[in-house]
């Protein structure tokens, strides 16, 4: 990092004749001590300070400062305040399609033109347009979490020359050290300059159809008891009423909280709420006459700027402000209102997205919104940022934040997020075809793939994976002990014992079932013989109701009749106990025996025995000779087919018992051991391809690009052709389709008015169903048009092959208005040709302009479309289209 002034040769005082902040002079001291500085602060807290400091120290050295921001509009302000604070001559303007002053020593642009700049040199290196930079202001550095253009601050942050020094400056959000970290990492020494001092404290209070009433309780962490629903109070079941607007101004005006930004989440909400508002009139007498003088006096300069419905309420000190409405009235109410002529402007949330337009109060009038991935509540960083609007510095002791009832939301959903910290910032970094060929024009694939690997994205992956990295190590450490135990054991020995374990199982299963067939044989035997088994004849019992474990030798006494078909059998056994049994207790059937005639002179069991299945009595000394006479049947031959088996299974037994890996101890815990080290492998397995499938996903995509780039002549192998040049040179949602459609020669002939309208199809998005226009293109454009319709889709098809979902435009259900624009149709007139709301269309027809700009910079393109489009632009940039920023 180069060496910077100290604070000594550069009197604080003299710049800045009022007392800083800690955070500042905090951050002032790490610029002078050569390190890059994020600071961290509340919307309104004097950031923006540390920012003009970096530029008083370069103007101090005879240096150079970029000062960046994410919007126009807002660079546009920014290079107004800076000239009357640092001499119109000192600064410049770039934002696209306006160049003004570009080599001063201040120059203000939005980060996507820093961002291309960088392009244009070898990362790294200070650029002919770099030279003599001390600083790069990053403005509104949170903007790294918008998910369409999110990318460009984290590329701006990679390859900006370590010898400037970064000066971002952010919103609070939860995990700036974690970004102050990455900065450090890719960029060089940083410092995290943390605030969450408000010097204008807010208040937050709650609306409903009753009054405004204090949201949170006094130590500010809770919600107001006084809001709370009563215990056992009871609710007619209906949805609670918001609160009219006109009651909410009126509530506002006697508490003396206006001026105030009344944010509410839709276009048509806003222009409701200024016809709402009826003849209400927030402004005196003398703020009455200033306010006809200067709305008169631009009336009369730009007469087609005037909005209808608008005007009026104007005087009555009402605005709305949207993106809907023309650019030019827009920086008009917010010059009205910065000088205190406007009360209340009705505003969608883009106002709180870094315009200088303080206000006393910010009306939040609903607490969700619908956006393109449904409906929800507001995020605490969006709540955060429509807040901190409130409060003007110098002028307000505090600022007040009201939230509104609605039918969805009330206190409690109020008191959450107005106790909520801010969100964390999240990477939105994403390859483009842009970034792939800029890159393999100056660097090799593997100095790309570093450089990838730097982005915010892939450092909060890596803290992201760190506990699976961990998981990881821990594993490999216990796969290590384990394979030191097990170094000596031939693992194909194991397997070997495993699989004549499971062989055995199966062979003792077999048998088993060999076993059971017998039994079924002969039971059936049994069922057939015992119907005409006769006293006397020996019987083995074992069953549900003869309680022994292995069969007993009997002999049958006597039969009496049982339930339904089955008998009671009463036998006396050779433990001289009677037993009462059934047909399915009896396991042997022994006719081969001669019948035990002694049973005959037997009188039977005890008469207090009774006669049911599962009965037991011991018998009596008359009855032990005849118990101890009974034969002891031989036990039953094996059918060859289970002694076979038996034979099987032995042999196996045999096996396991003489198996080699005996020698080297019990084989159950090696077989354990061995379980746990497979499992313990796939486990590892499956986290280092999660690790990889995320530590490679920017990667992963860039090669995708290269090789859908390669596909269509862009790149050969890995170097730029001359179709991949122009492509470069482009800068939009899709730079290759861009490039394609400008190479393929089908606009080089359109004339000037025709080539505007086919380009503005190349990049105007989706219209809304509702959109219409009754201009429609002419057939020369038309006819081009179809013609790029086959390479549209052939990159359609190859981008959803390879998984990448960047936009493929080629609208051209509005580009008539475009066509009529460049022919010289009037604003008025054009307007009243389409539904489309008058910001649409300046913002369509800019759209168009910034890239009829980019045109004659493209490489390798005819000199025929180069001068059509120097034409184009000439028709197409006048007012209100044209960028008034003086």
């Amino acid at each position: 990092m180069k060496s910077s002034p100290t604070s000594a040769t550069l009197n604080l005082e003299d710049i800045f004749p009022f007392q800083l902040d800690k955070f500042q002079l905090d951050a002032i001291a790490s610029l002078n001590a050569g390190r890059s500085v994020v600071v961290c602060a509340p919307t309104g807290s004097g950031k923006t300070l540390i920012g003009e400091y970096a530029i008083y120290r370069a103007l101090h050295n005879n240096g150079r400062v970029f000062y960046t921001t994410p919007l126009k509009a807002l660079s546009n302000q920014k290079w107004r305040d800076f000239g009357q604070q640092f001499g119109s001559q000192n600064v410049g303007l770039l934002t696209g399609d306006t160049s003004i002053n570009r080599d001063a020593p201040i120059l203000v642009m939005t980060t996507e033109i820093f961002r291309n700049m960088l392009y244009g040199t070898p990362i790294g290196e200070v650029g002919t347009s770099l030279v003599g930079v001390e600083a790069v202001v990053l403005d509104e550095c949170h903007y790294m979490n918008d998910r369409q253009r999110g990318t460009v601050w984290e590329e701006s942050i990679i390859y900006c020359p370590k010898e400037i020094q970064l000066v971002a400056l952010s919103a609070t959000v939860a995990n700036s050290q974690q970004l102050t970290d990455w900065i450090t990492e890719v960029h060089g020494p940083t410092d995290l300059i943390y605030s969450n001092f408000r010097p204008i404290p807010l208040e937050f209070y709650f609306g409903n159809p009753k009054g405004v009433f204090p949201l949170l309780n006094p130590e500010n962490n809770k919600i107001n008891p006084r809001l709370k629903p009563k215990p056992g109070q009871q609710t007619s079941g209906k949805r609670p009423e918001s609160p009219s607007l006109p009651f909410i101004l009126n509530q506002l005006r006697q508490r003396d909280m206006l001026p105030a930004i009344y944010f509410i989440f839709s276009r048509r909400g806003c222009d409701q709420a200024v016809a709402e508002v009826g003849e209400l009139t927030l402004v005196n007498k003398t703020e009455q006459e200033l306010l006809k003088t200067k709305i008169d006096e631009f009336l009369a300069r730009y007469p087609e700027a005037a909005r209808v419905g608008q005007v009026e309420p104007l005087y009555r000190g009402i605005a709305a402000h949207h993106a809907g409405i023309l650019p030019t009235w827009k920086g008009f109410v917010e010059e009205l209102f910065q000088e205190g002529l406007i009360k209340v402007v009705f505003a969608t949330e883009t106002l709180a997205a870094g315009i200088n337009m303080p206000a006393r109060t910010t009306v939040i009038s609903t607490l969700s919104k619908r956006t393109d991935r449904g409906h929800r509540l507001l995020t605490a960083s969006e709540f955060l940022q429509m807040a901190g609007r409130a409060g003007r510095r110098g002028m307000d002791k505090r600022g007040y934040v009201v939230t509104l009832q609605t039918p969805f939301e009330g206190s409690k959903e109020a008191a959450y997020l107005a106790t909520s910290k801010a969100d964390p910032l999240v990477s939105q970094f994403t390859p483009s075809y842009g970034m792939v060929l800029n890159l393999l024009q100056t660097h090799t694939l593997e100095e790309a793939k570093e450089l990838i690997e730097r982005s915010f994205g892939q450092y909060l992956s890596t803290l992201h994976l760190e506990p699976n990295r961990k998981a990881v190590q821990k594993l490999q450490k216990e796969v290590d002990q384990l394979q030191n135990q097990m170094q000596q054991v031939n693992p194909d020995l194991i397997a070997n014992y495993e699989k004549l374990q499971q062989r055995l199982k199966a062979e003792k299963q077999l048998l088993k079932t060999l076993q059971q067939q017998s039994v079924d044989i002969l039971s059936s035997d049994i069922t057939t013989a015992l119907p005409f088994a006769v006293a006397g004849t020996v019987l083995s019992l074992k069953g549900k109701h003869v309680p022994v474990s292995t069969p007993i030798p009997a002999v049958l006494v006597n039969k009496k009749p049982g339930p339904g078909q089955t008998p009671y059998l009463i036998c006396l056994g050779k433990d001289n106990r009677w037993y009462v049994v059934g047909v399915h207790d009896v396991v042997g059937f022994h006719a081969e025996l001669p019948r035990l005639s002694k049973v005959d002179n037997l009188s039977g069991p005890p008469p207090e025995m009774q006669i049911k299945f599962g009965s037991v009595r011991s018998g009596v000394e008359e009855t032990e000779t005849i118990a101890r006479s009974i034969p002891v049947p031989p036990p039953p031959e094996e059918a060859p087919e289970v002694a076979a088996q038996h034979q099987r299974v032995k042999a196996v037994e045999a096996q396991l018992e003489n198996h080699p890996i005996l020698q080297w101890g019990n084989p159950g815990t090696l077989i354990k051991r061995n379980r746990r080290l497979i499992t313990l492998q796939t486990e590892i397995n499956l986290l280092q391809e999660k690790l990889q499938q995320e530590s490679q996903r920017h990667w992963e995509e860039f090669l995708d690009l290269i090789l859908i780039l390669q596909s269509f002549g862009c790149l050969d192998e890995l170097t730029p052709t001359s179709l991949g040049q122009a492509a470069a040179a482009i800068r939009g949602d899709n730079e290759l389709w861009l490039g394609l459609a400008l190479m393929s020669g089908e606009l080089d002939e359109l004339d000037p008015h025709h080539l505007a309208a086919a380009v503005a199809a190349l990049v105007t998005e989706t219209p809304r169903p509702d959109s219409e226009s009754r201009y429609i293109p002419s057939g020369e454009v038309q006819e081009a048009l179809s013609k790029l319709r086959g390479i549209r889709r052939q990159l359609f098809q190859v981008q959803r092959r390879h998984n990448v979902a960047l936009p493929v435009w080629l609208e051209d259900e509005l580009i008539g208005l475009v066509e009529q624009w460049a022919l010289g149709v009037e604003w008025v007139q054009l307007c009243e040709n389409t539904t489309l709301d008058e910001g649409d269309v300046v913002r369509m027809l800019r759209r168009t302009l910034d890239f009829l700009s980019q045109i004659p910079h493209v490489p390798n393109l005819p000199d025929s479309i180069k001068r059509n489009t120097s034409r184009a632009l000439q028709l197409m940039d006048r007012f209100p289209v044209n960028e008034i920023v003086g």
